[in-house]
């Protein structure tokens, strides 16, 4: 499945039942179209395993004559069939996650109010519900991320977790579970930071979670030089550069910095920018065109012999 990034609070949407090539090639199309603050495109994978269902988000009305002929080229007369609608701001992400099954990344498994039945006794089960914000845990990004902190605590035990660009919650969510400790996580969006902080509150982590409304790591509780064991940034391929500075400061000494929103393309000059920042790749994951990556201090990887 493949899903989009904000806006948080869409109100229209283009919905589109399709092929898989089709719909990647739509996701693809539209993200670059438009303006990543202001549209979000998904593509879920229909209940026969053949036929994919598109679906773009968008803050405001589109358009529509203008989208039928962008996507024109790629699914021909389908294009007509496209379906436009006005979407109920409460329901829209309910809609979507009720269709959605349990993710799973090691232990932690990411849920709705629906799959409760699906938490085994060991899991690290984080329970999301339906939000202005995103983050379900099945967009590339998330699930890449929850791989990436899977690989970092079988090497030990962090002290100190820094989320940026919290969304839901979930990154957040998964360290506190993980490790009973306190984790600092902010969001730019106001309602992003509501939906993390009531989410929190859902999964009895209330008292682990210190939350920040603001950009980047501009608060107290996050711009801390050589703090932080783990910082996640996921967010995209833009903001990532912006923010290089910032992010690699409070990374502690031998920290891990899990940087993900990115496709293939954008990953070269994310590297290039964190190496002059004085951080190697050590770990790329890739799922579904959608790249985490984990960098650590320290000049280039070695290379093997």
């Amino acid at each position: 499945m493949i899903e989009g990034l904000p806006p948080h609070r869409p109100t229209h949407v283009l919905r589109l039942m399709t092929d898989e090539r089709s719909a990647r090639m739509m996701t693809d199309l539209l993200g670059e179209m438009f303006d990543p603050t202001e549209t979000a495109v998904a593509a879920f994978e229909a209940e026969d395993g053949v036929t994919w269902r598109l679906e773009a988000y968008f803050a405001d009305e589109p358009d529509e004559d203008y989208i039928r002929e962008l996507i024109r080229p790629v699914v021909g007369d389908g294009a007509d069939a496209a379906e436009f609608r006005s979407i109920d701001q409460q329901d829209w992400v309910r809609a979507s996650l009720e269709g959605l099954k349990p993710v799973r990344a090691g232990r932690f498994l990411v849920h709705g109010a629906h799959d409760r039945e699906s938490v085994r006794p060991n899991d690290l089960a984080i329970e999301i519900e339906a939000a202005l914000a995103f983050g379900t845990g099945h967009h590339g990004t998330t699930l890449g991320c929850l791989r990436a902190l899977v690989g970092e605590l079988k090497k030990g035990r962090p002290a100190h977790v820094l989320d940026v660009g919290t969304g839901t919650g979930i990154l957040a969510f998964a360290a506190a579970k993980a490790l009973h400790g306190t984790v600092v996580a902010g969001d730019l969006d106001r309602e992003a930071v509501i939906t993390a902080r009531a989410n929190a509150r859902l999964n009895g982590l209330g008292p682990y979670l210190r939350l920040y409304h603001g950009g980047g790591v501009q608060h107290a509780l996050a711009n801390r030089p050589r703090r932080f064991d783990i910082v996640f940034a996921n967010i995209l391929a833009r903001p990532l550069k912006r923010l290089a500075p910032s992010l690699t400061a409070v990374v502690a000494d031998d920290g891990a910095l899990i940087l993900s929103g990115l496709i293939e393309r954008d990953v070269a000059g994310v590297l290039s920018t964190y190496r002059h920042r004085g951080f190697h790749l050590v770990r790329k994951g890739v799922i579904e065109g959608w790249v985490a990556l984990v960098l650590r201090r320290g000049g280039a990887a070695p290379r093997p012999r």
